[in-house]
């Protein structure tokens, strides 16, 4: 089956980009307190979505089924609405990244054992671990590269 090819999204697809976000991060990110989940939500809607495109997996009728932002060959976000779990969209944001870069590295929620097996599964290794994320919030990382 053939898909449509991965592009770069435009400024008007913020919203439609904020959703998947949020319907992935209610699919699989139980773990995070309701405020942290605001407090991440307010700072994508406002700064990070806006501030550069994103990579996008679009079904064959157009709709938005995932996403990735890249810095180089760092991993700054893959996010799969929960529709589309399971049926490859995931891989093929990773494999579209690795042809831009093809050293990626992440970092993973390590109370996501879904994402970290995801990850190990696509050949990525533990290099290191951090007990906060980037905000400095209790949710544990694990760094992972693919080299």
């Amino acid at each position: 089956m053939s898909h449509p090819p991965i592009r770069l999204s435009t400024p008007d697809e913020v919203a439609a980009i904020h959703r998947v976000w949020r319907a992935s991060v209610d699919a699989t990110h139980g773990f995070v307190a309701p405020a942290d989940v605001a407090l991440y939500e307010h700072l994508l809607v406002r700064l990070y979505l806006p501030s550069k495109p994103l990579w996008l997996a679009l079904s064959s009728e157009g709709t938005i089924q995932g996403f990735i932002g890249l810095a180089g060959p760092k991993i700054e976000a893959l996010f799969v609405h929960p529709d589309w779990h399971r049926k490859g969209v995931g891989r093929r944001l990773i494999t579209h990244a690795q042809g831009l870069s093809p050293h990626l590295m992440v970092d993973v929620n390590a109370q996501n054992p879904g994402a970290v097996d995801f990850y190990a599964a696509l050949g990525f290794m533990e290099v290191g671990r951090s007990p906060v994320d980037h905000a400095g919030k209790p949710y544990p990382l694990i760094h992972m590269a693919r080299v």
